[in-house]
């Protein structure tokens, strides 16, 4: 079903297992970027082993059209298992005839409600209850063993957000509406720090608002804050202080971590939250432009040409203490190619707080459908 092999293992040896990494595997969902007459689209969930540093092909996202892809869905996990939740569905159009530009055509057919469960360990799909509200680019996080969403398009013509959120029980296998945000956003993201929802960023005005979308508008710069104890939001105004919305955030550690924004995913550095001065600020020692440049100092190619056309996708997991930032680039040659990186950020580290794993590289090129997410496999 496709031509969309799974990433070779490093040619040099990998680096010495690390016993906290051990447990851990990092769960990513990719679709090939472009393809021709006789290639199929799809989903593909592949799996990113830390203690080792190599890649395995894990599953096909199921239940979808040939041909058809899943984007801007929410990818968490919860014990051994991923959920797969709502996204935007793309037909993906191949060219007919040899006079066709060979590029396919996206048509985007269908806001989903769909929620799938996926347990890594045991190999096995199950369908979920679907969403209250089918939803794409929107907020989601995990807190005391359930599923938080907000935000995001329910609709494929609309050009507003909406502000409306709901929580999944993955015991009773049920979800439930909750008060809406004071907010309409999208492209938000969901983190939970300190036991509460936050809703940071997004392109957001208040619902009665005539605000023109692409004008500056407050609610960007600020989060939305769930109380999983009063059931009720708040609103800390300034708190990403970017009209831009963020691409990841995480929490480590009691912190919470940035790399950039939805334009500009890397920025150069790592920032930190200030929460006392409600500010975010350089991390120390994060400075990393290789994330930039990945090639230039990589040597011993046996192609002798790493020259990066583009970056592909960057993502970002937390492990432990670790952030490990997950990047594909697009290589020159007759034949498109992708060559995987993986760095890797101490943030309890002084001096020398980033590493680099070798490179792995595939055939034909692909595109991140979802932020990756983490599981502990016990």
């Amino acid at each position: 079903m496709g031509s969309f092999p799974s990433p070779s293992r490093p040619t040099t040896p990998p680096p010495s297992p690390e016993s906290n990494a051990s447990s851990y595997r990092v769960l990513v969902a990719f679709c090939p970027k472009e393809g021709g007459s006789n290639t199929n689209y799809f989903n593909c969930i592949q799996c990113f082993n830390p203690s080792n540093n190599t890649w395995s092909h894990v599953s096909l996202i199921p239940d979808l059209l040939e041909n058809h892809v899943l984007k801007g869905f929410a990818m968490v996990s919860l014990g051994e298992s991923i959920y797969i939740i709502g996204g935007r569905l793309w037909n993906k159009r191949k060219p007919q005839t040899s006079s066709d530009s060979g590029e396919s055509v996206n048509v985007c057919v269908q806001v989903s409600p769909l929620v799938l469960r996926y347990n890594v360990r045991l190999d096995q799909w199950s369908k979920c209850a679907t969403l209250g509200v089918p939803r794409y680019d929107f907020a989601c996080c995990v807190c005391d063993n359930k599923i938080y969403v907000a935000g995001g398009k329910s609709n494929l013509d609309s050009a507003r957000g909406i502000s409306s959120a709901e929580v999944y029980d993955p015991a009773l296998d049920e979800w439930t509406a909750l008060p809406s945000m004071s907010s309409l956003r999208y492209k938000c993201v969901g983190v939970t720090w300190q036991g509460k929802i936050y809703v940071m960023g997004g392109f957001a005005e208040r619902e009665n608002s005539d605000i023109n979308l692409l004008t500056f508008s407050p609610q960007r710069s600020s989060a939305e804050v769930f109380d999983t104890r009063t059931g009720g939001w708040d609103l800390a105004v300034g708190m990403w202080q970017l009209d831009v919305p963020p691409n990841q955030i995480v929490a480590v550690d009691g912190k919470l971590f940035s790399s950039g924004d939805c334009l500009k995913p890397w920025k150069g550095h790592i920032d930190v939250y200030d929460g006392k001065q409600n500010m975010w600020d350089e991390a120390d020692g994060s400075r990393f432009q290789t994330l930039n440049l990945p090639f230039s100092t990589i040597s011993g190619s046996s192609n002798g040409n790493w020259a990066p056309i583009e970056r592909l996708y960057l993502t970002m997991a937390p492990i432990g203490t670790q952030l490990y930032f997950l990047a594909g680039y697009r290589v020159p040659g007759e034949s498109p190619r992708t060559v995987s990186m993986v760095y890797a950020f101490d943030t309890s580290a002084s001096i020398g707080a980033w590493k680099s794993l070798e490179p792995t590289e595939e055939e034909g090129e692909k595109e991140l459908c979802s932020h990756c997410c983490v599981v502990q496999l016990s």
